[in-house]
């Protein structure tokens, strides 16, 4: 008897549980669907080191990775872009073939194709540059949520206060962001569960 009592009051709170939880587990997931769904790119023709036109198109690949920086950057730019070298060093050649990393730099004013091809140039592996009118350059890091501002020093030089994430796309549409943060295990982890 008191075992049917004792199963029957863990049924109910098992079921008050749910009925509490389910609309706030929805929620949270739909909160997440609509965040996802706002990082949809945009059409854009950029530039790439070589001066060729860069499209939309180029982001089309099984797996894109993507981070928005610039050449001026004292820390976290050359830190990021260093462990997704890394990265690209560990995989195996067939997931190296599945996967285009890309800097796009936030500060088209300073980094033409040429000091981009430079800046790349001292990374080990294969990662394509894109600059082009900082207009053009502005609304496409707006739309994958990249927020950017200059912030200068009294001599009229600046920095730019950029979001640092990697995103990473899965045939151009919006799957996941790796922040900064992470150690290069984890971005090896994140970005190898999608190849």
């Amino acid at each position: 008897m008191k075992l049917k009592t004792s199963i029957t009051i863990l049924g109910g709170c098992l079921l008050i549980f749910l009925f509490i939880m389910l609309p706030i587990v929805l929620s949270i997931q739909e909160k997440k669907e609509n965040v996802v769904a706002s990082y949809a790119g945009s059409t854009f023709t950029l530039t790439d080191v070589n001066n060729e036109p860069v499209t939309e198109k180029s982001f089309q690949g099984p797996l894109t990775a993507i981070f928005f920086g610039f050449t001026n950057c004292p820390d976290i730019c050359p830190m990021t872009l260093s462990n997704l070298d890394q990265v690209i060093k560990k995989l195996n050649d067939n997931e190296k073939k599945n996967l285009k990393v890309f800097f796009v730099s936030i500060d088209p004013e300073r980094d033409n194709p040429e000091i981009i091809k430079d800046y790349l140039n001292s990374f080990k592996s294969k990662i394509y540059g894109i600059t082009g009118d900082p207009q053009k350059v502005f609304l496409l890091s707006k739309s994958w949520g990249v927020l950017s501002e200059k912030i200068f020093n009294e001599d009229g030089s600046y920095l730019i206060n950029h979001s640092s994430s990697i995103l990473l796309l899965d045939k151009g549409k919006y799957i996941d962001r790796i922040s900064h943060h992470e150690n290069l295990e984890n971005i090896f982890k994140i970005i190898k569960s999608y190849l």
